[in-house]
């Protein structure tokens, strides 16, 4: 008998006083999926905010108008000179980000992996974030490019405006459930690239940026 046999049999053994319900006679569970439950933080931004924190990343709070100014006071504080950002992305963006003197970088034809090693940063858009875990998840539209772009360069400047923010994961993936429909990849992102040793030392931007700056638009 060979060892797959042997631990299936073990498996067919141990389910024998099992009863055998076909999938129609299943419990229902009471539960809509994706409504904000009973109890939800009231302050879902300021909860955000703060998970988001927790991670290391840096949130900032800035006015719809004051956005372009606000990316353009990140890179230039990070020492920025060449930035990608995705082409669909708003253009006031890129007039802003090249008016100071950094180089725009669009993915248009495609970057390699070493064209975005040696750019400093990454602007993008995003889809959806969570107050409960302090995640911010991407669907990779066109503001937010594809995957790679906010996987290589070792700064992330995150937009996520305060009507994109949920209470929970399941409102979340309501919210997803079209691009998840259309079969867009998603990015799920809680704060900056980190991993740590067996000795519990820390290192950031092993598997992705190194630094994460969160541009809420309120």
């Amino acid at each position: 008998m060979s060892s797959k046999e042997a631990i299936l049999g073990r498996i067919r053994s141990a389910l024998k006083d099992v009863p055998q319900v076909s999938p129609s006679e299943d419990v229902a569970v009471d539960w809509q999926y994706g409504l904000r439950p009973e109890g939800a933080a009231d302050d879902m931004i300021g909860l955000f905010v703060e998970r988001v924190e927790d991670y290391k990343a840096v949130v900032e709070t800035v006015a719809a108008d004051d956005l372009a100014a606000g990316i353009v006071a990140v890179l230039t504080a990070a020492g920025i000179d060449s930035v990608v950002i995705p082409g669909g992305a708003a253009e006031q963006w890129h007039q802003a980000v090249a008016d100071k003197g950094i180089a725009v970088v669009t993915d248009d034809p495609v970057l390699s992996h070493q064209q975005l090693d040696g750019t400093g940063a990454v602007v993008t858009g995003s889809r959806v974030g969570i107050a409960e875990t302090g995640t911010i998840v991407l669907d990779h539209a066109a503001d937010q490019g594809r995957r790679a772009l906010s996987l290589v360069p070792d700064l992330h400047v995150c937009v996520i405006r305060a009507d994109q923010v949920v209470s929970d994961v399941p409102e979340a993936v309501q919210r997803l459930q079209a691009s998840i429909d259309a079969r867009q990849p998603l990015t799920w992102i809680s704060g900056p690239s980190a991993t740590s040793d067996i000795e519990l030392n820390r290192v950031e931007g092993v598997h992705g940026p190194r630094t994460l700056h969160v541009l809420l638009v309120r």
